[in-house]
């Protein structure tokens, strides 16, 4: 085991692998999440996602928040095209619909969006999202025609600490986090951040001039690792 002489801060829950993984390394990582999803399981929410499952549709997923808020109130699995964010949203889908079920994956909702394009998608397009979604997939999509309809599954809510142990570097995996985080802290100029994605990398830079660092997949377990790399690297 190495010696742990980097502090980091993850704003959301992360897998006891993912940290014993960073451990391994030299990297301490305290989780605290700064948000939290609350799936919708209104009667007419369930009414609506249920109502869906014997039509032929393309659903898009870009979180495995909104694929585990509706899949399980479907009593059958439906024969849906399924265009969704890699990393632990397309394994979720996978684990509900099977590989086949997936028709493109991508690293954000911009080039989720232009895969849509490009296949020029038929028919109804529902996206199951956030109340706090982001307008850049259904901006794309309906700018260039496509009849895309937007169904909210579940709440995002911002759950902001104080915190008073200072850190080498914070992870964000969203621009929620990034908020919540920044509406009670501030951070040194010294401290390094971490994002996942351009545009939760983005809400960062309106807070603060710090260091980002930011990873292009998806995936959790893809940010660690860039996490891992940046410190192997400083200290060689």
């Amino acid at each position: 085991m190495k010696e742990n002489n980097v502090n980091l801060l993850c704003t959301r829950l992360l897998p006891g692998s993912l940290l014993n993984k960073a451990y391994e390394h030299g990297i301490m990582i305290d989780v605290l999440p700064f948000i939290y999803s609350a799936p919708i399981a209104t009667k007419e929410v369930i009414a609506d996602i249920q109502n869906l499952q014997s039509k032929k549709i393309t659903a898009v997923f870009t979180s495995v928040n909104a694929v585990e808020a509706v899949l399980p109130h479907l009593s059958a699995k439906p024969d849906w095209d399924v265009y969704c964010m890699g990393g632990i949203t397309k394994e979720a889908v996978i684990s509900f619909l099977g590989a086949n079920a997936i028709k493109g994956t991508a690293r954000n909702a911009v080039n989720l969006a232009e895969k849509i394009i490009a296949n020029n998608v038929k028919g109804e397009i529902i996206f199951f999202c956030s109340d706090h979604r982001l307008e850049k997939l259904p901006g794309i999509l309906s700018s260039n025609g496509f009849d895309i309809k937007e169904m909210i599954v579940y709440n995002t809510i911002q759950t902001p600490h104080v915190i008073e142990k200072e850190y080498d570097g914070i992870i964000f995996f969203s621009p929620s986090a990034v908020h919540s985080f920044f509406s009670e802290n501030t951070i040194s100029t010294e401290v390094i951040l971490f994002a996942i994605g351009k545009t939760t990398a983005s809400t960062i830079a309106t807070y603060v001039m710090n260091e980002i660092v930011s990873s292009e997949w998806p995936g959790q377990e893809q940010l660690i690792d860039q996490v891992i790399q940046y410190y192997s690297n400083v200290k060689h």
